[in-house]
């Protein structure tokens, strides 16, 4: 790896490190075993789903629209979260920290446009709970309560997945953003925007990492809407980072974050243990992948236009010359 690339890839990570999204923390030690804190995380989240019922506000251009109330069990509302056919439950495998985590979620309506990538930026309304198994003086018994710890419903923020916690990552691939519109009042209403809930694990979360108004290892849920997305281009290639998603899942990692027990990463075309998404050569062949990607006036190609090494434009299975470590062309 050249001295550029790794002092590039610290830089990422020192801005990572500092970043003021949802991963700010304080982190509390010793930190109990992954292993450990997992069991009692689903156990108290599969509980909870069996325990509660949901209600979905359908108000199409209402900042109410696709508002969420997850309420106990009772004899008007008897079928749980975990029964109910409306918004079919779904579960993803995510492994981290030697631990094959499962995450919950429901799609309560996919939305129309494009999909964010994982390390795409999210403009997201949402509201964020924190689950606990506490027990009650008087019976002596075992209850779930959940406690709102902050809740957004007209955003300011975009959010780049890059930073946040895992659970978010993993998540909203999974939605696509509507459409708005601008009223005459300065507000904005959005229409057919994807919406959702996700149950995470406290590994998918803050683990032992305290926030304000939330404890650490606390399970969480999360209700989303997803109202716009905006492209990222991490290593400043000229290619934005979801067009470096080679097989097109709508995920990337780092090594640290392989899924399925993978050695290889099918998004780091030359194999060097830095996702294209985050490497300025793509190729591996010491030359930058924006030189390779510009035409004889120093123009960018727009993506599907970008040649392979004999010019070609057209071949939808062609190798373009920025992927091929062979071809070495610049600004041609």
């Amino acid at each position: 790896m050249s001295k550029i690339k790794l002092y590039f890839i610290l830089l990422i990570a020192a801005i990572t490190i500092n970043s003021c999204n949802k991963d700010d923390n304080e982190t509390i030690a010793p930190p109990l075993p992954y292993a450990e804190q997992y069991p009692k995380d689903i156990a108290i989240i599969e509980d909870y789903l069996k325990a509660n019922y949901i209600t979905v506000v359908n108000n199409p251009g209402g900042i109410n629209d696709q508002d969420v109330t997850i309420a106990a069990l009772d004899a008007d509302h008897p079928t749980s979260i975990w029964d109910q056919k409306v918004y079919p439950l779904k579960s993803r495998n995510v492994e981290l920290n030697g631990i094959v985590y499962k995450m919950y979620y429901l799609v309560l309506r996919e939305g129309i446009n494009e999909s964010p990538c994982n390390v795409d930026g999210v403009f997201t309304a949402y509201k964020g709970e924190y689950l606990a198994r506490e027990t009650v003086a008087e019976t002596s018994t075992t209850e779930i309560t959940s406690t709102l710890f902050q809740e957004v419903k007209s955003p300011n923020t975009i959010f780049e997945l890059y930073s946040t916690i895992r659970g978010w990552k993993e998540f909203f691939p999974q939605l696509k953003y509507g459409t708005s519109k601008s009223n005459s009042d300065g507000t904005v209403s959005y229409n057919d925007f994807g919406a959702g809930v996700m149950f995470l694990p406290s590994g998918l979360g803050y683990y032992n990492r305290t926030q304000e108004g939330i404890p650490a290892y606390s399970p969480l849920v999360f209700s989303v809407k997803l109202f716009a997305i905006q492209r990222t281009d991490y290593d400043s290639d000229g290619i934005p980072s979801f067009q470096e998603d080679l097989d097109g899942d709508g995920y990337m990692w780092v090594k640290s974050e392989l899924q399925d027990g993978a050695t290889t990463n099918l998004d780091d075309t030359d194999s060097d243990g830095t996702p294209d998404f985050l490497d300025f050569d793509d190729d591996g062949d010491n030359y930058g992948t924006r030189g390779e990607i510009k035409d004889a006036n120093g123009d960018y190609y727009a993506f599907d236009k970008i040649p392979d090494c004999s010019g070609d434009q057209t071949n939808p299975n062609r190798l373009k010359r920025h992927l091929d470590k062979n071809c070495i062309k610049m600004n041609q």
